[in-house]
């Protein structure tokens, strides 16, 4: 059966590269980092040359680069450790962000009596940035936690114009760049954000490894008690070989972004085209419609379809070897909705079926025109 992976935003197929330096790690370099002896030397080594890498990128110093299991432990370190340790009283994000913010969120303002405030949007889900700022004026010292690149439309924030509004009133600015990092140029001398969360499995690297970018002298506190490791913010033994593997995809990332982002956008141009070709009635919900104004990686359509064939859908083209999603992959097994449509659609859009198709490097035209004309049996 032939198959096509167009679920690239829950998670990416790993370089060959990445493997192979992952497999090469494990083998060599298997020390405790943490050990005076030439076996944790090594590793140390590994690791703080991994640092020094993505510093490089953003322009920052290594020791603001702090490896986590995940983009969403590196949001509950940010997010957690400012109300707790940061005098943070007030928290301002958006109800599109992802579930990793707006569930720890939504504990903070059970558990710590903190106040949260939800940023308009408008029906595209672009923030409104005048009522940010009315936002950042109430009393108390707030964290904005606002997301770059939009897991399920695809739009694309405007981070330097969010980072200026919270200098200006003082407040700290938590950023969740899992969609972006790997995908878009950073300067974070130029831009200003305070904490900064990425994953490797979104650029083309190993699960189970992320980072956090943490200002200096933010006076961020631990989470996770133990050991001394991450520069005292993170303890626990590093997984030496992710960090290896992230590294590498992080640099292939970076190295080739130009050209497989050109790639990419011509594949999304594509479908869109063939999409609109197909079905005339078709919504591409959010801004992942806009080739300027949204994530090159994904595209979010509406079809136009009866509610009750739209049911099995999802069902049948898994049937026919199409991996997509209705939203993000860790809504997998819910019968909820997307959270995300449920605030920018009206009640007619959100009864027909909405997905979300997600690409890089390793797709192709020929399995774009396959997914269409699957679509067409059924709708």
């Amino acid at each position: 059966m032939k198959t096509v992976y167009f679920d690239s935003a829950a998670t990416t197929k790993v370089r060959d590269e990445v493997i192979d330096v992952i497999a090469e790690t494990m083998k060599n370099d298997f020390g405790n980092a943490s050990s005076t002896h030439s076996f944790g030397r090594s590793s140390k080594v590994l690791i703080e040359q991994s640092r020094k890498t993505i510093a490089n990128e953003f322009q920052v110093s290594s020791g603001e680069i702090i490896f986590t299991s995940s983009g969403t432990e590196a949001d509950n370190l940010a997010i957690q450790s400012a109300v707790r340790d940061l005098g943070v009283r007030h928290i301002i994000t958006s109800k599109i962000e992802h579930h990793a913010v707006l569930h720890t969120v939504e504990k903070l303002q059970n558990i710590a009596s903190v106040d949260v405030s939800f940023v308009k949007l408008n029906k595209h889900g672009e923030i409104d940035f005048d009522d940010l700022e009315r936002l950042l004026q109430i009393e108390g010292q707030a964290l904005v936690s606002l997301m770059h690149v939009n897991n399920e439309i695809g739009n694309i924030l405007d981070v330097r114009r969010v980072g200026e509004l919270c200098q200006s009133y003082k407040a700290l600015f938590h950023c969740d760049a899992v969609q972006s990092i790997g995908h878009f140029k950073w300067n974070l001398q130029d831009v200003h954000v305070d904490f900064l969360a990425a994953s490797a499995h979104k650029f083309h690297g190993p699960k189970g490894i992320g980072f956090l970018f943490v200002r200096k002298n933010s006076g961020l506190k631990p989470l996770i008690f133990g050991g001394e490791q991450e520069r005292g913010l993170r303890a626990g033994t590093e997984a030496v070989h992710n960090i290896a593997g992230l590294e590498t995809a992080f640099k292939l990332a970076y190295s080739n972004l130009d050209e497989e982002r050109e790639y990419v956008l011509g594949l999304k141009r594509y479908f869109k085209e063939a999409l609109t070709e197909a079905f005339p009635e078709v919504i591409f919900n959010g801004l992942s419609g806009d080739l300027e104004k949204s994530t090159y990686t994904l595209l979010n359509a509406c079809l136009p379809m009866l509610p009750e064939k739209a049911l099995m859908l999802m069902f049948q083209l898994d049937l026919k070897g199409i991996a997509c999603s209705r939203g993000s992959a860790c809504q997998s097994g819910s019968s909820k909705s997307s959270h995300v449509l449920a605030e920018i659609l009206d009640d007619e859009s959100l009864n027909r079926p909405s997905i979300r198709f997600s690409f890089s490097k390793y797709n192709t035209k020929e399995e774009i025109d396959y997914v269409v004309s699957v679509l067409k049996e059924f709708v």
